[in-house]
């Protein structure tokens, strides 16, 4: 599985396949269940870059 952790990690992969977005707005994605992301404890947000590809596929 591809997989980043954080949110700076995904907008560095996110930027890398040229979408372009903030931290404020991948944050309220994240708030509004609209991306896929996994939080296995408070501190830690897991980006499974598969499903984010889908994700961008559908945008």
């Amino acid at each position: 599985m591809r997989k980043v952790y954080g949110i700076k990690s995904l907008i560095i992969y996110l930027e890398s396949v040229n979408y372009q977005i903030t931290e404020e707005e991948v944050n309220d994605l994240i708030l509004n269940k609209k991306i896929p992301h996994l939080r296995p404890i408070n501190n830690l947000l897991i980006f499974n870059l598969d499903h984010i590809d889908g994700w961008l596929r559908d945008q």
